[in-house]
């Protein structure tokens, strides 16, 4: 398996498990997004990933691209989380899903993984680091 591929097992499975990431997880707050973590006790590899876009982000053809952005954003850099997370993205209603990029993404996403390796002391590679 490529070290970029985006297997099935990458994806949170089912509403309970975005339930207990909602109730449970900690949140850390983006200017256009909240990320819900939560560390899972099982010992499968890496994290999984939930989106929830609303509708009240635009119409369905932008909510998908908001949704494609960020799962690329985490195929991409998924070397860097190699602890058993959940990790729900929620987008803000200030994000204007026409303007949403990748350079918009990493902008946001790279210092709340940063901020993640320095409280967790481990289990999530340097985020400046290549990937």
């Amino acid at each position: 398996m490529s070290p970029l591929d985006w297997p099935k097992s990458r994806r949170l499975p089912n509403s309970k498990r975005f339930g207990a990431c909602y109730d449970q997880g900690r949140k850390i707050f983006t200017r256009h997004f909240v990320l819900f973590i939560l560390q899972r006790e099982e010992a499968e590899e890496g994290f999984r990933l939930g989106l929830t876009v609303s509708r009240k982000v635009g119409r369905a053809v932008w909510r998908n691209r908001v949704r494609r952005v960020l799962r690329e954003f985490f195929r991409l850099h998924q070397a860097m989380i190699d602890r058993p997370l959940d990790i729900v993205v929620v987008p803000k209603r200030n994000l204007d899903p026409k303007c949403i990029d990748m350079a918009l993404v990493e902008q946001e996403f790279l210092p709340a993984l940063s901020r993640l390796v320095r409280e967790a002391g481990g289990g999530i590679t340097d985020a400046r680091s290549p990937c």
